[in-house]
């Protein structure tokens, strides 16, 4: 358990630190994005710009931290709106059964057997440079797992001695629900989220990267990672090592914190 807690802070402070950096960075160092400085453009790291400049010579720390910030408000709103729809769905399945449990569940196997990305792109392609475009089309393809988790939380415990004592005593189906449903999917949930926020960082960048998510002038690592390929021809490295590895500290925090959160199966019937 203190391997857990220690993993838990650590994992904590990583995203704190991502999250503080993606915020105060653009604001202690503000850039214009719209104004270039050719003759600054293509600078390596230094001391002047720690992460380098890209063509147009903008400080790529400052650019990072933007495209950082943009990239987590779209995926916790996505991870936000999609773990709700997922509890709704998987305690209401769960707990009543019957047909709405078979076409919630039938639902989420047509959702689940279409290619996420495929149908993003589909959604995105109709109204580019969207944000909400985006969250939407993210959300729709997000909700199925948490929905599953949830479920199978609920039926671990509908036939459980205390919840058939709830129901002789008269408690409603939605008073039953709030009181012994929803804390024992609360946990499961949680997790769910926090691994819905790297997923949807993923997924928004990869949207971006292929030209169909947030255009191009609005700083995101999607774009900054689209960016960088004619950079790496020119030897710019840092143009793409820089926006990539946010990408991956941002997946790697939030995965140790998910995990820490995780308590065994055993713990929590106890």
């Amino acid at each position: 358990m203190a391997d857990r807690s220690r993993a838990s802070w650590v994992a904590a402070a990583a995203v704190v630190l991502l999250a503080g950096y993606a915020i105060l960075a653009p604001i202690v160092h503000p850039i214009d994005e719209s104004i270039t400085d050719f003759a600054a453009g293509g600078q390596g790291p230094g001391a002047q710009h720690w992460f380098g400049t890209d063509d147009s010579g903008r400080d790529l720390l400052t650019l990072v931290a933007k495209g950082m910030r943009v990239s987590l408000v779209i995926a916790l709103a996505t991870a936000v709106i999609s773990t709700l729809v997922g509890l709704v769905v998987g305690i209401t399945a769960g707990a009543t059964g019957g047909w709405w449990d078979r076409i919630s569940m039938r639902v989420a196997d047509a959702m689940t057997a279409v290619p996420s990305l495929l149908l993003s792109l589909l959604i995105v392609s109709l109204f580019r440079g969207s944000l909400i475009a985006i969250v939407v089309s993210l959300v729709l393809t997000h909700w199925t797992a948490t929905a599953r988790v949830v479920r199978a939380e609920v039926l671990s415990v509908r036939k459980a001695e205390y919840v058939e004592v709830a129901r002789l005593h008269g408690l409603t189906a939605t008073r039953i629900a709030r009181v012994h449903f929803l804390p024992v999917a609360a946990g499961q949930a949680r997790i769910a989220g926090v691994l819905l926020i790297a997923h949807a960082v993923w997924h928004e960048s990869t949207l971006s990267f292929l030209g169909v998510g947030l255009p191009p002038h609005q700083a995101s690592l999607g774009t900054l990672l689209a960016d960088s390929g004619q950079a790496l021809l020119l030897g710019h490295w840092w143009q793409l090592v820089f926006p990539a590895g946010a990408i991956v500290a941002v997946t790697l925090a939030l995965a140790t914190l998910a995990r820490s959160l995780a308590v065994p199966r055993k713990e929590t019937i106890a």
